[in-house]
């Protein structure tokens, strides 16, 4: 039988995920750190980069339990679409029409995790519309003695450590927000997706009077150093669905917002290309994400006229 799509309430919705899923997402984190231990690669993509192409047992473990949490944790969860990056879990249950995407993506920095080169990886997901983003959680399991989490919900930002000795859903209840008035302003710009040109790129956006860093220099998770402005921003070509646009979010929040550089237009989600060599749904051409928007001139002005095209020479 054809599903239907049914008008979700958004505050309903938040207020589901902000209680339910802290402690999905820390179980989840848990099991992560500790399938790390073993040798769980895993081969299937073949996109030429090796970010993209990691994969491991984890990665599908993980996004398992997240969709049967959010199958079973609140019926409104299934009156959404649900994407995840891997393609595992019960999703049948889901709306296949809706106002409303949850996006997950079950470990974020796979190769580092998968490679033991850092600590950055993250369990997370986020709630998308046409045209932005509605809510993020983030637990990034071995920042911090006990971990550390990036939720942003409404005008509000919280990003701090963990305390397993307390419920999920109350520490992230107790965390104060981000002040935008006290927050550093960062140079540092995360470049990614250009291929084997990602040095290249990183090198001419520091040229441009910024500080462009690639995948393997990255000192962390992305999405709790822009949160607390460790980092301004990125330049991403063809970002995927499941982890750019909690970056977005923060971005939005923050005063700021991701555009495309060629036209320097607010970035929507309906316009989507699959990518067939990793099995995942992107955005067309090079994003541009800064909570400062002098910074996002500067990186749309930069790569305006580079090439759109993924794949191409």
């Amino acid at each position: 039988m054809e599903k239907i799509s049914v008008a979700v309430d958004l505050k309903s919705l938040t207020d589901a995920l902000s209680l339910h899923l802290p402690p999905v997402l820390r179980w989840c984190g848990a099991v992560a750190k500790r399938l790390r231990h073993f040798d769980i690669a895993v081969t299937g993509k073949s996109s030429g980069s090796p970010a993209s192409d990691a994969l491991t047992l984890a990665d599908l473990i993980v996004q398992e339990l997240l969709v049967a949490a959010l199958r079973d944790c609140d019926p409104i969860f299934r009156l959404c679409r649900i994407e995840g990056e891997e393609y595992t879990g019960d999703m049948k249950h889901f709306a296949n029409q809706s106002e409303y995407t949850i996006a997950l993506d079950p470990i974020d920095g796979t190769k580092q995790y998968r490679d033991k080169t850092g600590n950055g990886y993250a369990v997370m997901l986020c709630v998308q519309t046409e045209e932005t983003v509605v809510y993020s959680l983030v637990f990034i399991p071995e920042t911090g003695e006990q971990g550390t989490w990036v939720e942003v919900c409404g005008d509000r930002i919280v990003c701090g450590e963990d305390d397993p000795s307390r419920p999920a859903a109350e520490v992230l209840q107790a965390l104060p927000p981000i002040d935008q008035t006290t927050r550093p302003e960062s140079k540092r710009i995360y470049v990614i997706g250009f291929q084997q040109d990602d040095p290249v790129k990183a090198q001419m956006v520091t040229d441009a009077g910024l500080d462009g860093c690639v995948y393997d220099d990255m000192p962390g998770c992305i999405f709790d150093l822009f949160s607390r402005g460790d980092f301004g921003g990125s330049l991403i070509h063809s970002p995927n669905i499941y982890d750019f646009p909690v970056s977005l979010h923060i971005a939005r929040v923050l005063g700021g917002d991701a555009v495309w550089v060629h036209n320097r237009q607010p970035v929507h989600f309906g316009e989507l290309w699959n990518d067939d060599r990793v099995d995942m749904l992107r955005l067309p051409g090079i994003v541009a994400c800064s909570n400062n928007r002098e910074t996002l001139d500067t990186l749309c002005e930069l790569a305006k006229n580079w090439n759109a095209d993924r794949y191409g020479d």
